[in-house]
């Protein structure tokens, strides 16, 4: 593959589960030219040594993995994706920026733009408060303006993205009451990272499905965030995030309370219609996003490995009730995927281009 004009691109920690699967798109990019990958952990070792997956990629028996320095990423690389646990990024953020690089966060430490919120949910204080108000939140369908001229871009949640892409429009549109919401998600355990933790042994997941961070998960941060938002006033939801024996893959299940009661032959159709045309304003013209018809439901089988998310609804006579449900990857579209969406967006090229 010729990049002739590539963007030169580094991955801060590219060992863990999201930096190994922006390894694999940036690699097999048209537009970006992978030049830097740093771990502790491997230092000295070859990409195709501790990937052998990517061995047919030239690059990948060349490319080594580094201690991570901000000095020399900035002198290598225009955007640098930062793939490391909340707290670390910042650290490294900060002089990335200051050095000139673009920087793309994968973690949760510039989602939320009051420090205050990040200390309640995330149990510290702020590394950087000072850029958070400067931090563009990467949810590409909602904020591509804002993305395109982003130099700090913070990568949504994978719950939150299950979440908020279904939920948006019908909260901007006024279609159902903003304080009704429950959501209920099940996802894979790679959502957990890639670290050896009792809890997620091969034996203790395996043929076991259970509820965790009950009732205030951290992702609650952002994704009431972005609900207020688009309300206009501040919102409390409730969330219960569920851990099931799939390697990848969340499914969404969101209750909403209608703004009127369409249980009527009238208001049923009319209702139908406005939620429909909502997802359609929104969505309509959206590569990644699937408003599924007729008798159709999401499937994470329909979107494991890739960059789609899969939208369906229906309306409950017997509760009143509106259920909306969503399927995507919780590594691609709820991760790296999304990253990379988002650097197609600032560098102005095709959303599509290495995705599909």
């Amino acid at each position: 593959m010729n990049k002739t004009n590539a963007v030169k691109t580094a991955i801060v920690g590219a060992s863990g589960y999201a930096g190994e699967d922006l390894v694999r798109l940036l690699l097999g990019h048209p537009h970006a030219d992978l030049v830097a990958v740093t771990s502790r952990q491997y230092a000295g070792q070859t990409l195709a040594q501790v990937f052998p997956k990517f061995a047919h990629y030239p690059k990948a028996k060349t490319l080594r993995f580094v201690e991570p320095n901000p000095e020399l990423l900035s002198k290598q690389a225009e955007v640098v994706f930062l793939a490391l646990p909340h707290g670390v990024a910042a650290e490294f953020a900060v002089p990335l920026l200051k050095l000139g690089s673009r920087v793309i966060d994968l973690s949760a430490d510039f989602r939320t733009k009051k420090p205050e919120i990040y200390k309640e949910f995330y149990g510290h204080d702020h590394p950087a408060p000072d850029l958070l108000e400067k931090a563009v939140y990467g949810l590409a369908e909602v904020y591509r303006s804002e993305i395109k001229n982003a130099t700090l871009l913070a990568c949504p949640g994978c719950y939150p993205t299950s979440i908020l892409i279904p939920s948006l429009p019908l909260v901007r549109d006024h279609l159902v009451e903003p304080t009704s919401i429950i959501a209920d998600s099940l996802s894979g355990v790679s959502g957990a990272g890639r670290k050896v933790d009792l809890d997620y042994l091969f034996a203790e997941c395996n043929e076991s499905m259970r509820p965790y961070g009950v009732p205030k998960h951290r992702h609650l941060s952002e994704i009431e965030q972005e609900l207020s938002l688009a309300a206009g006033k501040t919102l409390v939801i409730q969330f219960t995030p569920h851990l099931i024996p799939v390697n990848r893959g969340i499914l969404t299940t969101l209750y909403f309370a209608p703004a009127i009661d369409f249980r009527s032959e009238e208001t049923f159709g009319r209702f139908s219609e406005q939620i429909a045309a909502s997802y359609q304003r929104a969505y309509g013209n959206d590569v990644f996003i699937r408003l599924l018809e007729g008798k159709a439901l999401p499937d994470t089988k329909n979107v494991v490995g890739t960059n789609f998310i899969e939208i369906a609804w229906r309306l409950d006579h017997r509760t009143g009730r509106l259920i909306v449900m969503s399927a995507e990857d919780n590594i691609v579209k709820g991760t790296s995927g999304q990253a990379v969406q988002c650097f197609n967006i600032m560098c102005g090229f095709s959303e599509t281009a290495g995705l599909i």
